[in-house]
């Protein structure tokens, strides 16, 4: 599985604002943990499908809660490329269905 800091896909790995304010006993650990590998499975699957993924950022980080959270910063071109992606998708799973 890809790495978000792999070329074309910028990671952050600074905690947010979020993180400042943590509850006892609630494992952000794990949350974070899983944030981290949703957001590598994301980059492998923009390369994958072709997207441009250079100007990409992904930031795991923690909901209040512990769960997993990807904060993204794409760039507009990205966006409408995935926007792009997304309809076209779509339009087959509807004639297919």
């Amino acid at each position: 599985m890809g790495d978000p800091g792999d070329a074309g896909f910028e990671e952050e790995e600074a905690f947010g604002l979020d993180a400042l304010v943590w509850l006892p006993g609630v494992d952000y650990l794990s949350g974070w943990r899983e944030a981290k590998t949703a957001a590598a499975e994301l980059a492998v699957a923009l390369r994958s499908a072709g997207v441009d993924t250079s100007g990409v950022r992904a930031r795991a980080d923690t909901g209040g809660d512990g769960s997993g959270v990807v904060r993204l910063v794409l760039p507009v071109d990205t966006v409408r490329e995935i926007a792009l992606l997304a309809r076209r998708s779509t339009g087959r799973l509807r004639k297919a269905g």
